[in-house]
């Protein structure tokens, strides 16, 4: 996938200029402080069920930073938001519903392959400017070997990228991903499983404190009102924590498709 080499090339040449600065006997003050951001922590942050309710759209859109908006294709405002958030520079990403979730995107394990493939399709349309999928629910859809294998290999010929959001403790869809090459992450902490301010404002904390501990974090939270509160006023803070906030595609390039230690120390969300 050239966007991909294209992404990993971007993460090594800093660091090899880098390497050649430090090397001289005088040091460049650039390449010192892009050497201290790239061993910062990181932190990438999705926000999903996106495009149900505008004036919360807006909000998310407006989050100064580079925010992957996952949004539901069968919605209403999805095409007009999915268009919204290209022109501001943000991922677009497809919030693609799986058993137990219905409607006419659901993949569920009872359908035909070509069905499937066609919900696919159909729900890119939805989405425009999607450079990724991740699922939305899927307990009873994401452990099954077949139907991933598929959906991976469908998304590696469209050059999109997979964000597995765990919503099962025993998924392969990370790991069908993984087997073909295919340019994945998986979820680290839901913010807002519940959705209360002081447990949201404690999953921030433990996103926080696991990226300092394993070097990067994937978060993904929800549209409600105290999620939203809280990213407004602590992810501006971030850099001033030793966090870098970075892009879905920075992500995969640092984390290289590698699962983490960590996976499973956070809940599951259905």
């Amino acid at each position: 996938m050239p966007w991909v080499f294209a992404l990993l090339l971007g993460a090594l040449v800093p660091l090899a200029a880098i390497g050649a600065t430090d090397s001289a006997p005088h040091h460049n003050g650039k390449a010192d402080h892009l050497a201290s951001v790239s061993r910062m922590p990181k932190l990438a942050l999705v926000i999903d069920d996106l495009g149900q309710n505008a004036a919360r759209d807006a909000r998310v859109l407006a989050l100064p930073g580079p925010v992957a908006m996952a949004i539901l294709p069968d919605t209403r405002y999805a095409t007009e938001l999915a268009q919204r958030a290209k022109a501001a520079n943000k991922t677009v990403m497809l919030h693609l519903p799986m058993a137990p979730a219905d409607g006419p995107y659901a993949w569920k394990p009872q359908l035909p392959a070509a069905e499937l493939d066609r919900r696919l399709t159909n729900a890119l349309a939805k989405v425009p400017h999607a450079s990724g999928v991740n699922n939305h629910m899927g307990s009873q859809m994401t452990d099954r070997q077949q139907p991933m294998a598929a959906l991976m290999r469908e998304l590696q010929r469209r050059h999109l990228f997979f964000l597995d959001s765990r919503t099962n403790a025993a998924t392969v869809a990370a790991a069908s991903a993984q087997r073909i090459g295919l340019a994945s992450l998986s979820r680290d902490i839901f913010l807002d499983d519940d959705p209360s301010p002081e447990a949201v404002g404690a999953q921030f904390r433990a996103a926080v404190q696991l990226a300092r501990e394993q070097g990067s974090v994937v978060v993904i939270g929800h549209p409600h009102p105290a999620t939203l509160a809280l990213l407004e006023r602590e992810l501006p803070k971030l850099s001033a924590q030793g966090i870098d906030w970075v892009g879905i595609g920075q992500m995969i390039a640092t984390r290289g498709n590698r699962a983490m230690v960590a996976h499973g120390a956070n809940g599951l969300y259905r």
